[in-house]
Parts: C-alpha cells; sequence; structure tokens
C-alpha cells in the first residue's frame, strides 16, 4: 500500500517565487526516504505540503490510499519542523509530549505510559518539568521529536531531525527512528547532509535549487552520481568522495564500508 501520494505539486511564495514545481512522489508503507538537496532547495516547504500544513499552489496529495485530508489523519502522521521550537509551545516538556494524545482523544493512562517510555528512550527524564525554553538546542530537538512520536504515527515527515544534536544523542535519535521503521512506520527525513543519508535512509529524493527533482533512486545510486550531486550543489559522503579521488572502483558511502573495502584489500595483498 502507498502510504503517500503527491501529484504535479507545486508552490509559489506570495511575492510569486515558485519554491517548488511539479513535484511527483509516491512513498510506500515503511519506506526510509531521504529528501537531498542544497539549503534553498524546497526541502522544508516540501515536508509540509506532504504534512498538510500549507496549501499547495496546484496538485493534491493522498494518504494511505483515501481521499482524508491530513487534518483528518493527524493520529496517523506527524511532522516535526526544522525549528524544534516551533513544536514546544507548553509549560513544560511533559505538557508538550501530552499535548498530541490529548488533541486525539487517548486516555490518559496509555498516553502516560508512551510518555514515560518516549522520555527514557530520547533521554528526557531530568527534563520533563523544565519550560521548553530553557532547553538547549539539541535537548529541544529531542523534545520536539519525542512530542510528534507521543501519537503513535504511522508515517513521520522530519525536518532535519539531527541538526544541532551531539554525536551521542544524535545516534540516540536515529535508533529510535530505526525501531519504529522496523516496526512498520514509514519515514521521511530532510537533510542537505549526504554524510547522513545511508544511515536513515534506503531511497533519495534528490532536488535542485529550484525545487525539482533530479534523482529518485537507491542511496547508493544517488550518491554515487557525483555528475547530479555537482548538478545541484550537494557533496557526496567525504568518504566516498575520497575513495573516488584515489581511485577505487564502486567507492564506499560509509566508513565502516571503507574500513571493510581496505581491510579486505590489505588481505588481498597479504595473500
Amino acid at each position: 500500500m502507498n502510504t503517500l501520494d503527491a501529484r504535479d505539486l507545486s508552490f509559489a511564495y506570495p511575492d510569486g517565487t515558485t519554491a517548488l514545481g511539479g513535484i511527483d512522489l509516491t512513498i510506500e508503507a515503511g519506506e526510509r526516504v531521504a529528501i537531498l538537496g542544497p539549503n534553498g532547495a524546497g526541502k522544508s516547504t516540501l515536508l509540509s505540503l506532504l504534512a498538510g500544513l500549507r496549501d499547495p499552489a496546484s496538485g493534491e496529495v493522498r494518504y494511505f490510499g483515501t481521499d482524508e485530508s491530513a487534518d483528518d489523519l493527524r493520529d496517523r502522521i506527524a511532522h516535526c519542523p526544522q525549528t524544534p521550537a516551533d513544536y514546544l509551545f507548553n509549560a513544560t516538556v511533559r505538557e508538550d509530549l501530552e499535548y498530541g494524545p490529548a488533541q486525539l482523544g487517548i486516555d490518559r493512562g496509555t498516553a502516560t505510559g508512551r510518555i514515560d517510555a518516549l522520555a527514557a528512550e530520547f533521554g528526557l527524564d531530568g527534563l520533563l518539568e523544565k519550560p521548553p525554553f530553557r532547553l538547549s538546542g539539541g535537548e529541544q530537538r529531542r523534545a520536539s521529536l519525542a512530542a510528534a512520536l507521543a501519537v503513535d504515527p504511522e508515517l513521520v515527515l522530519l525536518d532535519e531531525p539531527v541538526a544541532d544534536v551531539d554525536a551521542d544523542h544524535r545516534e540516540m535519535i536515529l535508533d529510535a527512528l530505526d525501531r519504529r521503521n522496523e516496526a512498520g512506520t514509514t519515514i521521511v527525513v530532510s537533510t542537505p547532509d549526504a554524510d547522513l543519508v545511508p544511515r536513515i535512509a534506503d531511497r533519495v529524493v534528490l532536488l535542485d535549487r529550484t525545487g525539482s527533482i533530479v534523482r529518485d533512486g537507491q542511496v547508493r545510486e544517488v550518491l554515487t552520481d557525483h555528475e547530479s550531486l555537482s548538478a545541484v550543489g550537494v557533496s557526496p559522503p567525504r568518504v566516498t568522495e575520497a575513495f573516488v579521488r584515489a581511485g577505487f572502483p564502486d567507492p564506499p558511502l560509509t566508513v565502516e564500508e571503507a574500513v571493510d573495502r581496505l581491510t579486505q584489500v590489505t588481505d588481498d595483498v597479504d595473500e
């Protein structure tokens, strides 16, 4: 089943500036998709349109094979914006995590159990009674993600979810998303960082600065297409670029892959 179908989706600002033009995108249930592009490519605008938070200039988005709007499916769709403070508006972090379940009429016992689990999962146990504006940028990021996930959505749309997060908490967030994807949740993440893509996605949608789709394919196919990446102004993963410059065929996408490749080369030489 398709989780999301966007057809001929476009957006224009009041001054006439076009942010997106003619986007056709289908995302199947359980996919992990990265929206990759340079700053100014319209990634955040696209996610907000897919989340039903903005009205497109043209086109439509359908969810789960139904004609229902995103507003009617708030129990199945979650969106977390690039600026986490936009998602945190209550007196305490706990109240922000409670807000979504309360709006959907989820019983308090179920909601409390979810919030306690999310607080432990995202390292928020000591922050629940704090005002959100007193949190650091990374803490706000974790709190906003936990709040988005508190409704237990089937489709999650995340705008740069690990920006401003230290390495340890970055892995905490990515592990949490992995667990949900393994349970069947569809994950769509925007990022300008090609190094992050192999960790968070199996499929990449590459946008150029006009907000058009240049490539849509498996991670390895897109991240080794140096011509397309260069044309839109996105650098390939650093390890990939290093191996290409060294003349290695089929360059690795991650440091872990690179270590395995070099170990294999060393073993071959020793033999």
